[in-house]
Formats: structure tokens, C-alpha cells, sequence
């Protein structure tokens, strides 16, 4: 009997018109329906696995490239340490207009007040001094900080466009990021940003705020500060202004 089945499954599969077989209802009366149904079914079948196969382990070859990190426990490797750190302004800071006047080896003022552990502020591996950032080792780190300006009358003289109308007051805000080496004696400049400021003398301050972010490749003991333009003209709350970094691979 299986010896007669086998016998008939080849010759139904032999069949000249196999290709031109229709695989929908229409053909059950076809004493070769049936099987030729289920051999369809098994070559979509050993296909789709086939298939799946290929697929995952070309995507996880392509992850593993690019995010190495996500596969590192299949590769028996012990996890990086996590090194990040994310310090905000605090309403303890010092703007009574007395800050460091910049110097020929820094542009700008030094941001001196960071908060490093209440509220949003923390530090993993990382140490602050003297509002700096020590990189505790080598890699690709990715910087970025945010300082937000509050402008207001007290910090321009009054007066008017000689009209109607009161004068607009001007004013070039800046922000920088540096880096301080051992094997250098002066700190590194690594990023800046600026935008020009106009605003009207009817309003009691302007509001304006500067981001920049980027990847920077630091050693073992570097340094990371944030100056500006005016430290007295920034408004310290911990969402408005911040500074921050983590190692990237």
C-alpha cells in the first residue's frame, strides 16, 4: 500500500502538467490535489525558513558591526563601564556680576556653580572640580551643553532711537566648550556657538538659550569646562541650563 502511494505521489509529481496545476480550490477533483497541495506547502515552508535564517544572521551580523554593545553578552565579553554625567545649573550658583574676567588663554567666563547630584544632576565614573568634567578614561565621549539667557534692563543702559519707537537693544551671546590637557598648558578650544540677540526695550528681559553637542576623543584626566559671553546673564534652573557627557563605545 505505501509502495503504491510513493509510486503514485512520483507520477502525480512527474506529471507534464504539474507547472500549469492549479493550486486553488477549483482543482480538488484532481486526484493529485492533494498531494500536490502538500508538497507546495512544504517547499514554501523550507523556503520561509530558509529565508529567516539568512535574514537574521545578515542582520545580526550588520548589528554587531555598528552596535557592538547589543551582542557583547552573546560574545561572552564583560559589559564597558557605564561613564556618563549630566550636571545643571543650581539656584545657589554666584551671579552677583563678580565672575573671572575672561583671559587671553579662554574666551568667555568660566561657569564655576554646576549642581552634580540633587534634582536631574548625577555622576557615574565621572568627577566634577571646580566645575569641570574629569574624564576618568580614554575614548569617544559626546559633549553637550545648554545655557539660557536671561537679558534684562539692568544689564544695558536705557534709552531710545531718537523717535517714537524704543530702542532695541543688541547683543552677541556666546557659548564655549573647552578641554584642559595635562600636556598642554593652555585649554583646548573644542566647540563654540553664537547667535545675535535683538529684542525691545518695552520687554523687562529676553529670553534666549544656545545648544551644542558634538564627539570628541578625550584621555584619562582631561578636562571638560563651559564658558559664555556674560555669566551674570544666565538663568541657572536646572531645565534650562546644563552640561553634560557620556563615553560612546
Amino acid at each position: 500500500m505505501k509502495g503504491s502511494f510513493s509510486r503514485s505521489s512520483i507520477s502525480c509529481l512527474m506529471r507534464e502538467n504539474l507547472r500549469n496545476l492549479d493550486f486553488g480550490t477549483e482543482g480538488k477533483d484532481d486526484p493529485c490535489w492533494h498531494i500536490t497541495q502538500q508538497f507546495h506547502s512544504l517547499i514554501e515552508k523550507t523556503m520561509s525558513n530558509r529565508f529567516d535564517k539568512e535574514i537574521s544572521s545578515a542582520v545580526k551580523d550588520e548589528v554587531s558591526r555598528f552596535l557592538p554593545a547589543l551582542t557583547m553578552e552573546n560574545q561572552g565579553s564583560l559589559p564597558r563601564p557605564e561613564i556618563a554625567a549630566h550636571i545643571t545649573g543650581t539656584v545657589w550658583a554666584h551671579t552677583d556680576g563678580r565672575e573671572r574676567p575672561p583671559t587671553r588663554k579662554v574666551l568667555g567666563q568660566k561657569i564655576q556653580s554646576w549642581e552634580s547630584e540633587r534634582g536631574l544632576a548625577f555622576l557615574r565614573n565621572v568627577k566634577m572640580s571646580e566645575g569641570e568634567l574629569v574624564v576618568p578614561q580614554a575614548g569617544p565621549y559626546y559633549l553637550y551643553a545648554q545655557t539660557y539667557f536671561r537679558h534684562s534692563r539692568s544689564l544695558e543702559g536705557e534709552g531710545t532711537d531718537g523717535g517714537e519707537h524704543p530702542a532695541r537693544t543688541e547683543q552677541m551671546l556666546l557659548q564655549y566648550i573647552y578641554k584642559k590637557v595635562v600636556s598642554y598648558p593652555e585649554p583646548i578650544l573644542l566647540m563654540k556657538n553664537a547667535r545675535t540677540t535683538c529684542w525691545s526695550k518695552n520687554a523687562e528681559y529676553g529670553l534666549y538659550s544656545i545648544y551644542q553637542a558634538g564627539v570628541a576623543q578625550l584621555n584619562a584626566g582631561d578636562r571638560i569646562f563651559v564658558t559664555v559671553s556674560n555669566v551674570s546673564a544666565v538663568d541657572m534652573d536646572e531645565k534650562s541650563s546644563f552640561f553634560g557627557l557620556f563615553l560612546v563605545s
